[in-house]
């Protein structure tokens, strides 16, 4: 009996400070589920069923909303999927790009954002008030400061076949660069920027009292600062944020970093062990070693 209420004192307190710790995750992630909670947190004295039984009858379960808004217009002008299928071996190999909408008090204000499909951190982004070219230009640029000059002839930029990629202004920065144009028909096409517009809404910006458009674009760079560094991804087996896994790979030989396959459903391959040295991805060599080190944002301008 003694062992038995020790037991259950240990668990009570283990109990406590989770939700307190999940109490300060919300702070930040405030729309952080209950499994990623529990990958977070890595409880000692409880499961994972376990563990969320309980915290969904604490009221940490996440309800998601849908969205509705049709945010492409389709462009006349059409570039082939050149990413299909492909194996991506390191960063800023492939990056993808979507525009979604938040509704705050009733005005639609439209995000734009470029996202490293290999690393999954999000490389640019802009957010205003109109879907004209200009916003995904912005998102651009901030996206080429930060990518090495070697990388950007073997880089492909791939997006849905909505007017602003195929706009004159965007695709001219594009090629005078020497990226590749890469164009999906479906949203499934671009599933990985589809999917970080939904992380975005609905697991940050839906859950902070938002009071203006100025606000909307504090509130947007805190979520994209802390999905960059801190939020782990379910593609790194829940262990590692996007930053920190660009930082492992400085330290393992280019044969033997991941590998990736992009398939158009979304439903991505990643070739990995878990410590990220498995034996299999030895196999094919990578063919270009562009480097993983961020540019100074001052050295080059577009």
């Amino acid at each position: 009996m003694h062992q038995g209420r020790k037991r259950q004192l240990e668990f009570d307190l283990e109990l406590m400070d989770l939700v307190h710790q999940a109490d300060l995750i919300r702070e930040d992630h405030p729309g952080c589920g209950v499994e990623k909670l529990y990958t977070t947190l890595k409880p000692k004295l409880m499961g994972r069923d376990k563990f969320c039984e309980i915290f969904i009858s604490l009221g940490y379960r996440v309800r998601r909303i849908k969205n509705y808004i049709r945010t492409t217009i389709p462009s006349h002008i059409n570039y082939p999927n050149l990413i299909e299928g492909m194996l991506v071996t390191r960063p800023f190999q492939v990056v993808q790009t979507d525009i979604t909408y938040f509704n705050l008090k009733g005005v639609f204000y439209y995000i734009v954002f470029l996202l490293d499909v290999y690393t999954r951190e999000i490389l640019g982004y802009h957010l205003d008030d109109n879907m004209r070219a200009e916003s995904n230009v912005k998102a651009l640029r901030m996206t080429l400061r930060k990518v090495p000059t070697e990388c950007l002839e073997a880089m492909i930029h791939h997006s849905d076949r909505g007017s602003q990629y195929g706009s004159n202004i965007y695709t001219r920065i594009l090629k005078r660069v020497g990226i590749r144009i890469s164009m999906g028909l479906i949203a499934q096409d671009n599933a990985y920027a589809e999917r970080i517009n939904g992380t975005i809404k609905n697991e940050y910006l839906r859950f902070w009292y938002i009071k203006d458009f100025s606000d909307l674009k504090g509130k947007l760079r805190k979520a994209v600062d802390h999905y960059n560094k801190k939020r782990t991804h379910l593609a790194f087996d829940n262990k590692l944020s996007p930053l920190s896994f660009k930082k492992t790979l400085l330290n393992l030989d280019i044969h033997k970093r991941p590998k990736m396959v992009i398939h158009s459903s979304g439903n991505y391959d990643v070739l990995t062990g878990r410590d990220y040295t498995d034996s299999r991805l030895n196999a094919e060599p990578l063919a270009y070693n562009c480097p993983i080190e961020i540019m100074d944002k001052n050295e080059v301008t577009y």
